[in-house]
């Protein structure tokens, strides 16, 4: 907490608070209560690509860094962690996604904490953020890398491997930062009716193992089958997005050729993305037990995917934040989705064409 400093310390940039700040690698930025910038350091520049000239006197509301939190709600116009600070006194941390000057999300860790004054009331709140871009790349090669592990051991010992390590039990329901893909078959109804029952198995069978073996290629998991709809799980959102382009770009097209041969109609798919935290867990009776995701980020990666034009991808704005600068290029702003059981609506992104 930094106390007994007046309005203009924090405005002075030849003060002695400005030269300490300005001399740190990370970015820090000032507010005064109504969320105003009053400071913006050079490490600030640095990260974000906006010089203080074009920061400074503006509002956190004027969509200069646009920041999303982990689920993508827009943190600006909501919940902002700098108003909750300034409200409550109390210091805050949160890991969330600004928008670079270049168009960019990137991830950052910020600490924000209150500035008060002489009689400690509080002036303002003083936000510390640093780019984490090279941890996330180094947590998700840690995961992949556990995962090539397990295709050399079994998962018994692998799970203890973890279990010593960790000094826990493997199978406890953890929370993860993960990407979920839903692959949905279009008009499975009408197409299920034109066909017997074991035509409609094997041709789900052939198309899922086909999804299956990408997804896997891809460094992701199936999670479940669901009738005419698959699930699954990838730790990095590139992948997934890798997966989704295969499957529309290459495996389907291969698919649909070889039905074609045999005189039988076309199979469309729709794949929907989203990220965020979720609940990782062992879920169903003594008798039986899966290892699966729950959370509002897999219920709204289903509700991205009902909304999907045949045939397409969609991405919520969560995935295109996580995305490399040369996946994030293929994708442009679709629109805004109203997602049932949310109440913002949620912003969508579609392959360029």
């Amino acid at each position: 907490m930094i106390q007994n400093f007046s309005t203009e310390d924090l405005t002075d940039k030849d003060s002695v608070l400005a030269t300490v700040l300005n001399s740190l690698f990370d970015g820090v930025y000032i507010v005064d209560p109504e969320r105003r910038i009053l400071f913006w350091n050079r490490g600030a520049e640095e990260i974000t690509g906006y010089p203080a000239n074009e920061v400074a006197g503006r509002w956190c509301g004027d969509d200069i860094l646009n920041h999303i939190d982990e689920q993508g709600r827009l943190l600006c116009r909501g919940a902002c962690p700098l108003l909750q600070v300034i409200q409550t006194g109390e210091p805050a941390r949160a890991k969330v996604y600004p928008l670079h000057k270049s168009g960019r999300r990137f991830p950052v860790m910020t600490h924000i904490a209150p500035i008060r004054g002489p009689e400690n009331e509080i002036l303002a709140a003083i936000e510390v953020f640093r780019d984490i871009s090279k941890e996330e790349d180094y947590r998700i090669l840690q995961e992949k890398f556990q995962r090539v592990v397990q295709k050399y051991v079994s998962h018994t010992t692998f799970e203890e491997i973890v279990a010593q390590a960790h000094s826990e039990a493997g199978s406890a329901a953890v929370e993860r930062d993960l990407t979920i893909l839903y692959l949905d078959v279009v008009g499975f109804t009408p197409l299920s009716e034109k066909h017997t029952p074991e035509e409609v198995v094997d041709l789900l069978n052939t198309l899922f193992s086909t999804c299956g073996v990408i997804t896997k290629e891809c460094h992701g998991d199936i999670d479940k089958f669901m009738g005419d709809a698959v699930m699954a799980v990838f730790i990095d959102a590139n992948d997934a997005v890798q997966a989704a382009r295969t499957i529309l770009g290459v495996s389907l097209p291969e698919f649909n050729r070889l039905r074609a041969q045999d005189g039988r109609e076309e199979v469309r798919v729709r794949i929907g993305i989203n990220s965020g935290r979720v609940l990782q867990g062992d879920v169903g009776t003594l008798d039986r037990k899966d290892r699966t995701v729950i959370g509002d980020v897999v219920n709204t990666a289903q509700r991205i995917e009902r909304a999907c034009p045949p045939g397409s991808i969609l991405i919520s704005e969560t995935t295109y934040a996580r995305l490399s600068e040369e996946n994030a290029a293929r994708f442009a702003f679709h629109g805004e989705e109203a997602v049932k059981g949310k109440a913002d609506r949620v912003r969508i992104f579609a392959v360029k064409e």
